[in-house]
């Protein structure tokens, strides 16, 4: 196969993978392929979804690239446009390398108990846990000092999915593989008050959610336990900042029937204790997609889960990576 074939194979397996919300949102995920001396990966705040239509993979020297990893070096910060997990895709041995954030591997990579779930349900396969690390630089290089030449699959700890293949073909078979044998089916909630939402958003700021599976956070008392716990995946942070400290703390219908909603008009969306979800009128479609994979995460855990957030330590260094730059990056694109 000549590399602009393999290119096109990327580029079909990335619109195919990217247009599965449950597998990623938005802007979410990367994919990459080595070709002659050359790191062909997705480009920073593009959509996976996008990649038949856009031009979203950029070229990177490899050489390069993994001369300033083995130097401590993020090879992000000589090319600024690029995937903030390309010192993943370099550390990696593989010429076609994916990842995703899935919402079924995500929902068993923020448990305690993980590698344990895991090793029953991925047996056979060549695989690898690696607990959370941040971003960037740190888990590039954890993978690089871990990862045994056999393995083809990676699970991160709070974070999501890595596999890689010698081909386009390949890694998208291992993909289907692992996506059902960790399939989850969630939890089913309370429908809406359609009603009271209605009320409460007329002549406001605030609209209902097209995904009408979001009102669950608001209707289903497992995931509000689930949520008030503390952030389970990086993701999850661009929503959370000083100021909006209470953000998953579901709201009663009265204080926002009492037209007291203008003291929350800093929120991105409203929980609704019992009714359901209302959205910022001002959000992009990216922070719309970041909330529904949320909610399809928490409502494929169970109430008796053990939980694994992420400390403050961890979330302080999502903070430090830039969270406004994170946001930012995820909120390009459509």
């Amino acid at each position: 196969m000549s590399s602009q074939a393999e290119l096109e194979a990327l580029a079909e397996l990335t619109e195919r993978v990217g247009s599965d919300p449950l597998l990623a949102q938005a802007s979410t995920g990367n994919s990459s392929v080595k070709l002659g001396g050359v790191l062909w990966i997705k480009a920073s705040g593009k959509w996976m979804a996008d990649a038949l239509r856009d031009d979203i993979f950029i070229p990177l020297d490899l050489t390069e690239v993994t001369d300033r990893l083995r130097q401590g070096i993020d090879p992000v910060g000589r090319y600024p446009n690029a995937s903030l997990e390309t010192g993943m895709h370099a550390a990696l041995r593989h010429r076609v390398v994916l990842h995703v954030h899935c919402v079924n591997t995500i929902a068993w990579a923020v448990r305690n108990d993980a590698p344990i779930q895991l090793e029953r349900r991925l047996e056979g396969m060549h695989w690898q846990w690696i607990p959370y690390i941040a971003s960037g630089l740190p888990l590039a290089l954890a993978i690089q000092q871990s990862a045994c030449p056999d393995k083809n699959l990676f699970v991160l700890g709070n974070h999501g999915l890595v596999i890689g293949g010698d081909a386009a073909n390949k890694v998208e078979d291992l993909l289907t593989e692992v996506t059902r044998r960790l399939a989850i089916s969630p939890r089913q909630a309370r429908p809406a008050d359609y009603a009271a939402l209605l009320e409460i958003s007329s002549d406001s700021a605030w609209d209902l959610p097209e995904d009408d599976q979001v009102h669950a956070l608001g209707t289903d008392l497992i995931s509000q336990e689930i949520l008030a716990g503390g952030l389970l995946y990086p993701c999850q942070a661009i929503f959370s900042d000083a100021r909006t400290q209470d953000l998953f703390r579901p709201i009663a219908y009265e204080d926002l029937v009492d037209q007291s909603q203008n003291r929350y008009s800093n929120r991105p969306f409203l929980i609704i204790q019992g009714r359901g979800v209302l959205v910022n009128r001002s959000l992009k479609p990216a922070e719309l997609a970041m909330i529904s994979g949320l909610v399809q995460v928490v409502q494929r855990l169970e109430a008796s889960a053990p939980l694994r957030y992420l400390t403050s330590a961890e979330i302080a260094g999502i903070s430090r990576q830039g969270l406004y730059s994170y946001r930012e990056r995820a909120s390009q694109g459509r």
